[in-house]
């Protein structure tokens, strides 16, 4: 199969390392000149939680125009860049393609949708993976736990089965699922308990939890963004919120959140796509949600120096 991988950083790059060893024509396309040379004379090397390994078998390119037609459009940059992106393989995405876009926070679906049909749209969700870049070439994974992947319009279908088992056949555990917008809800409150925290008091997420004042305000933005959920008859799998994202950053407490990552390397982040959608969303529905919003100021009031 012919799967292009649009957005080679961290996740990117774990996601074409593991999909080119099975076997299939992978096209690595970014803007990171340095990275994509890098692959280019050296292949990707990935190494973590699937083990060491360098993969040369990967080819490269700045634009999906010089990747043209793929079976499988694999969008996996920013939240920010995901229209850009979608409207870009545009051309070249005809009825057999498919469009499967993994990314943080909310609203990926709509941002592909301006561009693309959404019959051809899956969603994915990437659970703890916690995964970063060494350098040009070179990403790291700390956990590598389970892809989840489900039809944007809901419902499960043969096509859905076939990606699923693409991705397990490469080595990583992917599911399928009938209801992907829970469980985007769900990986939602963990995003917006750690990533604006963490990022605000520059800390590991094991530090956050160690530090009851800072904990208070992550549980804060947290209880916010479950009250929209709920609000909006998001079917979450669990009673305790609380609880849940708890259990979650018990599981890495030495991770960085990427939000974290992307201020120590002086890039903006993914903040209105995570924190940033909490209080728009509150607002529509009559509520307030003063936790999100002061830390998305800070956040962001950050960023315009960089």
């Amino acid at each position: 199969m012919k799967i292009a991988i649009l957005g080679v950083g961290a996740m990117g790059s774990i996601y074409a390392a593991l999909l080119a060893e099975a076997g299939h024509e992978v096209w690595a396309v970014d803007t990171w000149a340095a990275h994509l040379q890098a692959i280019a004379e050296r292949g990707l090397r990935v190494e973590g939680a699937s083990g060491d390994r360098n993969v040369t078998a990967i080819k490269t390119a700045d634009h999906p125009a010089a990747v043209g037609r793929a079976d499988l459009y694999v969008i996996a940059t920013k939240a920010a860049a995901v229209g850009a992106v979608a409207a870009a393989i545009a051309p070249f995405c005809d009825q057999a393609s498919l469009v499967l876009t993994i990314q943080n926070g909310l609203g990926t679906g709509e941002r592909v949708a301006k561009h693309l049909p959404t019959d051809r749209v899956l969603l994915g969700v990437a659970e703890g993976f916690g995964a970063s870049m060494k350098g040009p070439g070179h990403a790291h994974h700390n956990a590598m736990r389970r892809i989840r992947i489900g039809e944007m319009q809901g419902g499960m279908s043969a096509r859905l089965e076939r990606l699923v088992a693409l991705w397990c056949q490469a080595g990583f555990q992917a599911q399928a699922y009938a209801d992907i917008e829970q469980l985007i809800w769900e990986k939602f409150l963990c995003n917006v308990t750690f990533s604006a925290p963490c990022t605000v008091f520059d800390c590991t997420i094991g530090e956050l939890m160690g530090d009851p004042e800072r904990w208070a305000i992550a549980l804060g933005c947290m209880r916010e963004a479950y009250a929209v959920g709920r609000a909006r008859n998001v079917a979450f799998a669990f009673e305790d919120p609380e609880d849940y994202v708890t259990t979650f950053g018990r599981s890495m407490p030495d991770a960085r959140p990427s939000m974290l990552l992307d201020h120590h390397a002086k890039r903006r982040s993914e903040i209105d796509a995570i924190n940033g959608q909490v209080a728009p969303r509150a607002e529509k529905l009559g509520m307030d949600a003063p936790y999100n919003k002061t830390l998305t100021a800070i956040v962001r009031a950050r960023e315009d120096r960089f």
